[in-house]
Parts: C-alpha cells; structure tokens; sequence
C-alpha cells in the first residue's frame, strides 16, 4: 500500500505497478512516539504522520514539498529508517507551461525510483485504467474545505449531518479532467506531460500562487454549508478562511484540531449543532421523530415534558406542562456518571412537581453527557438547547453567553430563538468554569465568594490564560503579598476578556440585546464587567441557569 498526503500526488502511476494507494489520515490520540524525536512546535499533521510510520502503518510513502513542515517529516522519517520505500516529490506552486514541463520529469522520475524499489514495470494499460471515472449527481450538499480531514472526523460529520457532504480538502477534492484513449495513442514523454497538466489543473489547493478559481467552490448553486477545517500552526488555510468569512453567503462552521483525536466530544458538539443550524434553516426539525403514542397522548390530554442538561459539573432538569410553563427544576453535581446523575435529578424533579414520572410524555437530553443518557427520547447539543432557553426567558436576546465548566459558547439566534451562528473555545480551560473553580480554590474561596470579593478589588492583573501557568501565577501573587480581593479581581477580569474575545465576533451593535446562560448567570459582578467590557447591558434571568434543560424540554413539545 502506498500511502500519500497530499492530492497532486500521482497516485494512477503507482496503480499502472499495481499498487493501491491510500491518503495517510491517521489521527492519533496523542503524539507520544513522535514527540522524541520531532519539534515540539511541528504542525500536528507532520507529528501523525511520524506517528504512523513509527507504528508501522506506513511502509511506503510519498510526501511533498508543500511546506518546511513536510520537509522537516521526510528528513526525520528517513532518519528513522522505518520506510521501505520513502520518497520526496517537487510540487510546482504554478500550473503554467514550464511547471507542467518540470513536473511531468519529476513524475518520471517518481516511476524509475519506484521501479529501482519494486523491481516491477509499469504497466501503461492498467495506468490508463486508473482514469475511469465514475458520474456525479447535481444535489444539495455540505462542503468540507480548508486542510485535510482525517478519516475518524470526516466520518464523524458523514454521521452527524443529514444531508450529502463533499470532501473539499486538500486531500479530499482529487479530480483529474482526462481522456484515457488520447493518451493511449502518445508515447511516454508526451503521456506524463498531459498527466502532469491533469494533476496541476485540478481545483487549485491555497498554497498555489494562483488560487482565485477556488472562488468556484463557494459559490456552487448547490452548497448549502461549509465546515471548514485548520490545524494549529497551518497558516495557509487559516488565511483562507479570514478572507472568505465575511462573504460567504451560506453557514459556515469553523473548526480547528491539532489532529490528534482527544478534543472530540468538542467537536462532535460543534459538528451536531451546525446540522441543528442547517436544518432549522431549511425548515426541518432537528432531532427524531416523536412516536405516534407520545402524539396521541399530547394530543389528548395532560402531559409533562422534561429536559436533562448534562455538564461537566451539574446535571440540570427541567419539567414543562402542556402550556410550556415551567413546573419544577433541579440540578445536582454530575459526579462520577452522567447516566446516574440523569435518572437521579429527574426523580427529584418529578417529586418536586408532584407528579408521576409516567405523565412526562418525551424527554430530550442535551450536554456533554447526552450520549451516555438511555432514559432520553431524543438527544439535541446545549448550542440549540441554550439558543431555544434563552428566546424562552426574553424573546428580545439575540446574542446568547454561556460560560460551562469547560467551555465557552457564545451564540447568535434569531427573533424564533433558531441559531444563526455560534462560537466555542477549544479545548483549553481558560475562561470556564473550571478556570474559575480552580483560582477559587487556590484562594481558598468558593466560586460565588471569589466574585463577591472581585467587586471590592482592583489593578491587578493575571497574565496567563492557561489554568495551570495562571494557577503558578496567583501563588506567586499570593507569595508576594497581594490582597485576595486584587487576585479575585483579577480572576474575574481574565475570565471576562477570554469571554469577550469569542462574544464580540457575534455581536452585531451595542444595542444587541445580550443574555448570560448558565451556571455563572446568577454572579453578578461577572454580568457587571461583561456588561462594561461588551459597552452594553447583559441580562440574566432566575432561571437563566436552566437554560439549556429548558430548551431540551422545548424541544420535547415539539411535534
């Protein structure tokens, strides 16, 4: 198996040896082979690679010379020795004449040192037999552009979005416009330049000078959403999407991974809620059918429906009779299971209402833990959830801030509470929840006193966003003599800009009317310094800690 990485590698030469080829997609769950002998800062995609040679996944490989990066790959893989056959191919950045010239060489020279390797002979009919290509349908379709995908999250969105999805990476979007029975009648040299013009001519990646027929992408009749995709330390997509965002006229998701496999359920989230999005727009409701027994009886009589929000750090319910109207709520600590949690707050919830547990006719869960939950009828993501809570508590919201134990999600919805766009921080802790727990604990506060006491300090400041060099960082400030309301106020301030920073990319003016979900919604002075630092009011609500168990439970009256 020959593995490549990269879409103008000529993998029908390798198919006129016989040979199959595969894209190297290997996505790690961490780096821990690659980290000994690679650059801490090399791309992550360069470190999966390593990886899986160092595994043994990758016995012959052919890398490119798109970028220092991969030439860093194929220097420290060769060094290895673990490649049986490794190979370094010279990719033009232009498509002009010349180019194709120089490439058809460098393909030719590609086939002798296979051939040196193999002890096989190419074989022109079967390499002509690679051309064949099969027709494509015109319909509605989800693009995935930017940076290449990995097998395991390019499944995961196949999974996750009803609709037909296209892989546009730089991996994924291969088309070769070529005439097999032309080129049947050329001799070599003129075969490998019309392969080489083939190759080249492709719908251009961004590291190509020339990269403007990418436009063509973007405005497909037929494009309904894209999930575009970086990965940390690759710049040349990152630019892409910067000068894009503003103009496409479809959804747009934007994710980020360092290609490793351990900030999934963030991106699983991510991915479920921008197909919530793109089916609230479409007009279709998100989530599974309701059953016929569950209509009838909503049709019928006096029913219940209740919403589980499971977090990181509390497990909210929410029990709404038929006229929507709240009739009890309860949230207890997560604990050690979401399943537990789940079943034990809602039979809090269900005594506290009065009523029996049989009369609760659907229930939704949302939250991290939603997918460990077997009591839900359905399972929606807390972007949706905290989107319909929030138009439920004030149908004036129009930019939902909701600060969870371990991430930050600001969201735009509009005047039917639907989510026109979201944003979540990665998987670092800053500015969560848990920063928040964290710092209190250092200063032997609870979360609630740290923010009482941030109300009377002032000055200081805490450099460090990430929780653990921000936890050195108070000890140091402790150390030195600092006040505990100075720290506090520092704390809340760090927390404040981290959460500004994601919000005011939503926020289209001042006059935006802005909600704090969650359960930071109930400490005042971090609405006070949002509010000052965002130069409007934010609004909470009593019940706005609900608010994702209260959109689940909306969500559950559905019909």
């Amino acid at each position: 198996m020959i593995h490549y990485v990269c879409k103008y590698t000529p993998t029908e030469l390798f198919q006129g040896f016989g040979e199959k080829c595969a894209v190297l997609e290997e996505m790690p769950e961490n780096f821990e082979m690659s980290d000994q002998i690679a650059h801490a800062n090399l791309c992550g995609f360069g470190k999966s690679v390593i990886q899986a040679v160092l595994e043994g996944k990758a016995e012959e490989l052919v890398l490119v010379n798109c970028c220092d990066s991969m030439r860093r790959v194929y220097d420290i893989v060769e060094s290895t020795g673990k490649c049986k056959f490794l190979y370094m191919l010279d990719i033009p950045h232009d498509d002009e004449e010349c180019e194709k010239v120089k490439f058809a060489a460098s393909i030719c020279r590609l086939k002798e040192a296979y051939e040196e390797y193999s002890g096989k002979k190419f074989d022109k009919s079967l390499f002509l037999k690679a051309f064949e290509q099969k027709d494509t349908e015109n319909k509605p379709y989800i693009g995935v552009l930017g940076v290449r995908v990995s097998g395991v999250l390019e499944q995961m969105i196949r999974e996750n979005i009803q609709m037909n999805v296209e892989n546009l990476t730089c991996t994924g979007g291969r088309r070769l416009a070529v005439i097999p029975k032309d080129m049947q009648k050329m001799d070599e040299e003129a075969m490998f330049l019309a392969y080489a013009d083939a190759l080249l001519c492709q719908m251009p990646c961004f590291r190509m000078n020339n990269s403007t027929r990418r436009n063509r992408l973007y405005l497909d009749p037929y494009l309904k959403g894209i999930i575009y995709h970086t990965i940390k330390f690759c710049d040349y997509y990152g630019f892409e999407y910067a000068s894009i965002k503003k103009n496409i006229k479809v959804p747009m998701l934007k994710i980020e991974t360092d290609f490793t496999s351990q900030s999934a359920g963030q991106l699983l989230t991510r991915i479920q809620a921008f197909s919530e999005t793109i089916e609230g727009a479409e007009d279709t409701n998100p989530g599974k059918e309701i059953s016929e027994e569950a209509k009838k009886r909503m049709e019928s009589g006096v029913y219940y429906t209740a919403g589980i929000d499971s977090g990181s750090t509390s497990t909210d319910v929410v029990i709404l009779d038929r006229d929507g109207k709240i009739k009890s709520t309860m949230i207890i600590p997560t604990g050690g299971g979401a399943m537990m949690s789940a079943e034990k707050s809602l039979e809090l919830a269900v005594e506290k209402a009065g009523i029996q547990k049989e009369e609760i006719v659907r229930i939704v869960t949302t939250g991290y833990g939603r997918a460990y939950i077997d009591s839900g009828d359905d399972s929606i993501t807390e972007i949706t959830c905290h989107a319909k809570g929030a138009h439920y508590l004030n149908p004036k919201v129009r930019t939902v801030i909701d600060i969870g134990g371990q991430d930050i999600k600001a969201i735009s919805i509009d005047e039917n509470g639907a989510v026109t766009n979201f944003l979540m921080n990665d998987k670092c802790a800053a500015g969560t929840g848990r920063f928040l727990e964290v710092m209190a604990n250092t200063l032997s506060l609870t979360p609630q006193d740290l923010c009482e006491l941030a109300a009377k300090g002032s000055g200081t400041s805490i450099s460090s966003m990430c929780t653990v060099f921000a936890e050195s960082e108070v000890i140091s400030l402790i150390g030195r003599g600092e006040s505990r309301k100075n720290i506090a106020f520092a704390v809340i301030d760090s927390i404040v800009q981290k959460v500004v920073s994601q919000a005011a990319r939503l926020i289209n003016g001042q006059e935006e009317c802005i909600c704090l979900t969650g359960g930071l919604c109930d400490y005042s002075y971090l609405k006070k310094s949002l509010g000052e630092s965002l130069k409007t009011d934010v609004l909470t609500d009593t019940d706005g800690r609900y608010a994702g168990a209260i959109g689940a439970a909306l969500s559950a009256t559905t019909i």
